[in-house]
């Protein structure tokens, strides 16, 4: 379990480094964006994954690494969406923007070492292609939730099936990179 944490904050950092870039570069435009909008782009990323597992052609050139990347932190921009209240602004600063970042990284980890430590790690035995098929089933719980308006009767909402989402695609970055 040690080597698992070691694993999942590495990759956690790249995805904080990209993260960071990108605030540099377009500001926390994000922020604009419904909720909903951003499970829509995460779905597009996983089903890209998806096409090409299983077509294995990649005519756009950007890799599956990239992809995973961009669902953590789409996952994570979508949580602080969720959360967010009347008086968060549109454009926060780097050091806002990275501490809402930081603490819902944080909140994903300790859920993946509760999890991992009941599940007994079964997701290293588990094929990058399964968790790209995990994600897409989050997706598609996740888009049916929003289009019932948000409302479940016996299932997880929304922000769990987003930290399901994060982590299984931690978990596949680990395959894929490590």
């Amino acid at each position: 379990m040690i080597q698992t944490s070691e694993q999942y904050q590495h990759i956690v950092q790249g995805c904080r480094e990209i993260f960071l870039k990108k605030t540099t570069d377009y500001g926390t435009s994000w922020r604009i964006a419904r909720a909903s909008s951003l499970t829509d782009q995460i779905f597009i990323k996983a089903n890209r994954i998806r096409t090409i597992q299983e077509t294995n052609e990649n005519k756009v050139g950007e890799s599956i690494e990239g992809e995973f990347d961009a669902m953590v932190n789409y996952c994570i921009m979508a949580i602080i969406q969720l959360r967010a209240n009347d008086g968060f602004g549109l454009e926060l600063n780097p050091d806002e923007a990275l501490s809402l970042y930081n603490q819902v990284a944080d909140e994903a980890f300790e859920l993946m070492e509760r999890k991992n430590h009941d599940y007994g790690e079964a997701w290293r035995d588990m094929r990058v292609s399964s968790l790209t098929d995990m994600i897409l089933i989050k997706l598609l719980r996740i888009k049916q939730i929003e289009d019932n308006g948000g409302q479940t009767i016996a299932s997880e909402g929304i922000e769990s099936n987003y930290f399901d989402i994060l982590n299984y695609s931690i978990f596949a970055l680990i395959h894929l990179t490590l």
